[in-house]
């Protein structure tokens, strides 16, 4: 077990005080972490503010090129930081490889975006008073950026706000998510070998509600990046004022099942939806929708796939799901799915608690008011009903106060262009699960899901600000 610092100002930063890192699956002591107190923040703000001159001033080609060396990093140190994965967030070493093989990705697409980033020329002499004029406009960085990062994609949800931040020329105070710090602190290992200037990056670790709110708060941030939970979001768009907000906040994602060539493989689609990482993802299948004389073959499918699911150490190559990120989630799931069976719910397999480990749950006729189905579980449950008429399953989609992604399987190109019209969501997967995400598509829901798009391109354009120039000629 070793003790952490934290990264301020280009420096390796010891904590005054610390708190115990332990494992979820096991319960052993990982690392001794930083408690960043008030004096700590300011110093990275300080940081922080200091640095942007810096980096506003380096070339698109400069910017471009340490987000590529920091790729490649990634690259030769896959194994290390899946290991890291496996031990801070109990994520099984399949998931976590995975992991960082789009966080490779996603630096590569930053490392592209910094070279795309222009304006356009306005044609002025369209109005009556712009003649003998000519105007144009030009992306400039906000300044300091706030990024706060949850537990669930600790390495490639931080790549989405650290990526464009640089890209794009501003620099960041960065608050990983208290149970996965130690991501936090290898990516910035990896930015300081890269040859990021000292300040751009500053990672602060500790508690959310004493970090949070002061970066929140603080007139020299321009902007907060944030993944996690709606309460903690609508909270920091209350504080934030005018600063810009982009605010990533789950959902309860749906699937229809209209028609398949295949409901097998539907099935198993559906199953690694709902259960990977243990169903601890924000586009995780929660909710399951099929065509009513589909519905008793495709529920036996979908559990007889779910039984298969092995459970065990996240650092074995055979584990499919692991224990929760902390046993009361487990304890949180076991007391919805008590409420959805005592509601008459059919706990189709699954159901039992093991400490910090909940079984793959299916669970078939809840109806849409109980929390399994909507609220936003987080955890390894799915629920599956049965619809008769494709109205009422576009209906029941949109029946949530998310609105993140939805799937829709059907072989009639009618109702998918259908689906895309009328589901109140920001992303329809067609003919897949709402779970697919590659890295620079635009992500980012409606409702409670949350404000703004993340996706390279886009977060880029979030994060900077159009300037309008005009000349007289």
């Amino acid at each position: 077990m070793t003790t952490k610092q934290m990264f301020i100002g280009g420096q390796w930063v010891e904590g005054k005080q610390h708190y115990e890192l332990r494992s979820p699956y096991s319960g052993e002591r990982i690392a001794m972490v930083p408690l960043a107190d008030q004096e700590d923040v300011e110093a990275a703000l300080s940081s922080a503010a200091q640095a942007a001159r810096t980096i506003r001033g380096l070339t698109s080609l400069e910017r471009s090129t340490i987000l590529e060396k920091v790729s490649q990093l990634f690259q030769e140190r896959l194994e290390e930081c899946a290991l890291l994965l496996a031990d801070e967030a109990a994520k099984p070493l399949k998931a976590a490889r995975a992991e960082i093989a789009r966080t490779i990705e996603t630096y590569k697409f930053a490392a592209e975006e910094a070279k795309r980033i222009h304006g356009e020329t306005i044609p002025l002499d369209a109005a009556k008073s712009g003649a003998g004029r000519f105007g144009y406009t030009k992306r400039e960085p906000l300044g300091v950026i706030a990024a706060i990062t949850p537990f669930n994609f600790p390495f490639n949800l931080t790549a989405h706000k650290l990526g464009p931040a640089f890209a794009a020329g501003n620099t960041v105070v960065l608050k990983p998510a208290s149970q996965t710090p130690l991501s936090g602190i290898m990516t910035a290992k990896l930015f300081e070998e890269a040859g990021l200037p000292a300040g751009a990056l500053n990672v602060v670790t500790g508690s959310g509600g004493v970090i949070g709110d002061l970066l929140v708060k603080d007139a020299r941030v321009k902007m907060i990046t944030f993944t996690g939970s709606a309460e903690v979001g609508l909270g920091i768009k209350e504080k934030a004022g005018l600063k810009r907000v982009t605010l990533e906040l789950g959902s309860n994602s749906a699937v229809i099942i209209d028609s398949a060539e295949d409901l097998e493989a539907v099935a198993a689609r559906c199953v690694e939806g709902a259960f990977n990482f243990a169903g601890q993802v924000c586009i995780s299948v929660q909710r399951v929708y099929v065509q009513q004389q589909l519905f008793s073959h495709f529920l036996s499918l979908m559990k007889e796939k779910a039984g298969r699911l092995v459970f065990g150490d996240p650092r074995s190559e055979h584990t499919d799901i692991s224990s929760l990120i902390h046993q009361r989630e487990a304890e949180r799931i076991e007391r919805w799915v008590m409420e959805a069976e005592q509601a008459g719910a059919s706990i189709a397999c699954g159901g039992k608690r093991e400490g910090g480990y909940f079984q793959p749950t299916i669970i078939a006729g809840g109806a849409s008011h109980l929390l399994v189905s909507c609220s936003e579980a987080f955890g390894p449950i799915v629920t599956v009903n049965a619809y008769d008429s494709w109205d009422e399953a576009v209906d029941l989609v949109n029946d949530s106060d998310y609105g993140l992604q939805a799937g829709v399987y059907t072989t009639s190109i009618k109702k998918a262009f259908d689906a895309a019209e009328r589901l109140e969501v920001g992303g329809v997967i067609i003919n897949d699960i709402p779970s697919f995400r590659v890295d620079q598509m635009p992500y980012g829901g409606v409702k409670t899901s949350g404000i703004g798009k993340e996706g390279i391109k886009y977060s880029t354009e979030e994060m900077s600000e159009i300037k309008f120039v005009s000349f007289k000629l």
